[in-house]
């Protein structure tokens, strides 16, 4: 099958055709310039990237259907431009064997919408006791690389320190849910006067930050790669300044949400902003937002969390953590970091694309936008707008913090692999 994807601006540079065979980007030539193709794509000048690949994704499926499919997810997830997301572990029963990655991975295929790349549990059950079979999913179908008990905190320093040894041997990555279990027992969101104010019990920075700093230090000790999840303080941003600066492997990701929101937020006792880690200050807002154009921070990435109704229409201390984020990832960024100058298109694709695929060792994803690459693409329009409306959301669950918001930048088309996922803004 071959395509034209007419009108389009790779990077942001001038517009051009990119024409495409069997998947492959075969000729990228000056706009209005592409052949005839069974398929013709109208870019109407929008900005064409790699497809963006998500490192933290709650697909739910296994065990919350009700929240979330693996199918609802992924069809989010390609309406935001993404062409792979990470689905992690923490589903019932638990992604801790090859058995269940594997039907993770298959359901992913069959549903089409983007490449489904299960995470692996680092622990049996999540429990944080024992070392879950990561050898038998790495050499699973699924071919698992990234593990996290994400949710909970591989506490326990020796036995983050057995995992970060064990996954060396197939170049693996731990992605930690930095949360010192001790330091958070019931809190409900960021601890400073705020959280007294409100009656709220609080989280602190430091109980991020301090299982950063043993981490990156374990990771060092041992030779081997740690990512760390849902980054959301300034103190983590310089501990992981400091690490790379030291030469330790260790990367890291921020959600859209926490470069967007604050804890102010937290005034309203609503529990579509009650997520983990918490909201935090301004000041942490403006930490990650220049971690993340300094690449500190390597990527941006959704920790996308369906809830079923029930779980959000609650009072807050009832609440369960966790917001939706794929289909408005791409426009948090566009707002927060490319309005303001933080990024150009280039750094938008490397944090979004290229490090994230780099950081789970995918070869097809983050690829350039080159002759003879994978034809795996989203085109967005960043003179657009549109309106967040939960009603019209793709995923299952409706808890998404932006509801009634308008932002800037939108999805166009999502392609994958040479076949459209999304055109104009809605499935295929």
């Amino acid at each position: 099958m071959s395509t034209v994807l007419r009108d389009v601006r790779p990077y942001g540079g001038s517009p051009v055709d990119i024409v495409v065979t069997d998947g492959i980007i075969g000729e990228i030539v000056p706009a209005g310039g592409g052949s005839e193709a069974d398929l013709v794509i109208e870019g109407r000048g929008g900005v064409v990237l790699p497809g963006f690949v998500d490192l933290h994704t709650h697909l739910r499926e296994p065990g919350r259907e009700d929240a979330e499919t693996i199918a609802s997810g992924t069809a989010a997830a390609a309406l935001g431009g993404f062409t792979a997301v990470h689905a992690m572990a923490n589903t019932m029963p638990v992604a801790d064997s090859a058995g269940v990655v594997e039907m993770v991975w298959r359901r992913g295929q069959e549903a089409g919408h983007c490449d489904v790349h299960p995470v692996g549990a680092v622990t049996m059950g999540l429990a944080g006791e024992h070392l879950a079979e990561l050898g038998a999913m790495a050499d699973s179908a699924a071919r698992v690389r990234v593990f996290s008990d994400d949710g909970v905190c591989v506490s326990d320093p020796q036995l983050m320190r057995r995992a970060l040894e064990y996954i060396k041997a197939f170049d693996g990555v731990i992605a930690q849910h930095a949360q010192d279990p001790r330091m958070t027992e019931g809190a409900q969101m960021n601890e400073g006067a705020l959280s007294g104010v409100l009656g709220l019990r609080g989280w602190p920075s430091v109980a991020e930050e301090s299982i950063i700093a043993r981490d990156v230090l374990l990771a060092e000790h041992v030779g081997s790669r740690v990512h760390i999840c849902h980054l959301s303080t300034r103190g983590s941003v310089d501990i992981v300044r400091w690490a790379k600066d030291r030469g330790i492997d260790v990367t890291a990701e921020v959600t859209p949400h926490h470069l967007i929101l604050t804890e102010e937020l937290a005034r309203t006792y609503d529990p579509r902003y009650k997520v983990n880690p918490p909201l935090r200050t301004a000041d942490d807002v403006e930490a990650v937002r220049a971690g993340l154009a300094d690449g500190t921070i390597d990527a941006v990435a959704t920790d996308h969390a369906p809830h079923a109704r029930e779980d959000k229409d609650c009072e807050w201390a009832a609440g369960a953590f966790g917001m939706l984020g794929l289909e408005t990832a791409f426009s948090v960024v566009m707002e927060t970091m490319v309005v303001e100058g933080r990024l150009d298109w280039h750094g938008v694709a490397d944090r979004m694309s290229v490090r994230p695929a780099r950081i789970a060792r995918i070869a097809d994803q983050g690829r350039p936008i080159e002759v003879g690459e994978p034809a795996t693409l989203v085109v967005v329009d960043p003179a657009g707008t549109w309106r967040v409306d939960a009603d019209l959301s793709a995923s299952r669950s409706a808890n998404t913090p932006f509801a009634g918001r308008e932002f800037p930048g939108r999805v166009l088309h999502t392609i994958l692999r040479g076949r459209p996922t999304v055109i104009d803004g809605v499935l295929t």
